[in-house]
């Protein structure tokens, strides 16, 4: 099975003096859902946008769908979606014209694209806002409209920052679903989030990030382990994270 995302020992960042990843290695198959989580400023976005293809690599490869950026760049482009933490919209496009807009984007069918955009709506109540510009639109709506757009593509790699801020319980609970179905039907995820809870009862896997390295790696049972938890019971992925980042900084990093 060819990985929707595949990192070999990538190192990059904004300049080569300075590196921001370090050595970093981990695939998501389809219909995986992998969390990556780490503190502010651990080297997540810079992985995001390597994935992305909007920085390359100093050392190291990211194949998305099973190419690189540079050997097919129309196909790397359109095998994944990106919803990031801060909502960016067309401000003269109405909602279903930014629908309309992605349909003709990634050349999808018009009925199955019409047909999904109708059940999107519905799944997060937004059918009565189709009309609406995204200036009159609350910040939770325009994430709304950011992560229909993305599930409208059905790509082979999702990717989603900060999924969860901005959304009522209600559409919280329509993007697991929608998420869910997204698996189902081969999407693998990439899920950014400080919210470990959801991560923990979610994700197949979760990747550690701390200083730009990959403190820990696994089932979020693997990660308690690596934190020095026998149990995944003894502690909460809160607690595991703790510990990780804790013994990294006092140089005793753990091995995933």
């Amino acid at each position: 099975m060819t990985p929707a995302l595949e990192i070999r020992r990538l190192t990059g960042g904004y300049s080569t003096r300075k590196p921001v990843l370090h050595d970093i290695s981990f695939e998501i198959l389809p219909g995986e859902m992998v969390g990556l989580i780490g503190l502010n400023g651990a080297g997540k976005s810079t992985a995001i946008k390597h994935v992305l293809g909007l920085m390359l690599p100093h050392a190291g490869e990211v194949r998305v769908a099973g190419v690189k950026l540079e050997e097919d760049r129309d196909r790397f482009r359109a095998s994944c979606a990106y919803v990031p933490e801060q909502p960016s919209l067309f401000p003269n496009l109405t909602v279903a014209e930014h629908l309309r807009w992605t349909e003709m984007a990634y050349g999808l069918d018009p009925a199955e694209a019409e047909r999904k955009t109708r059940k999107l709506a519905e799944t997060f109540r937004m059918s009565h806002a189709m009309g609406a510009l995204p200036g009159t639109l609350s910040k939770g709506m325009r994430q709304k409209v950011m992560l229909m757009n993305a599930l409208l593509v059905s790509p082979p790699l999702l990717i989603i920052d900060e999924p969860f801020l901005g959304l009522d319980p209600l559409a919280t609970r329509a993007l697991i679903g929608a998420l869910e179905d997204a698996r189902a039907a081969g999407t693998a995820i990439l899920l950014s989030s400080h919210i470990l809870p959801a991560l923990e009862r979610r994700a197949d896997r979760l990747v550690v990030l701390h200083q730009g390295r990959i403190v820990a790696l696994g089932t979020p049972g693997e990660v308690k382990a690596a934190a020095g938890y026998a149990a995944p019971t003894e502690a909460t992925l809160d607690d595991a994270f703790e510990a990780l980042v804790l013994a990294a900084e006092e140089g005793g990093r753990p091995v995933g």
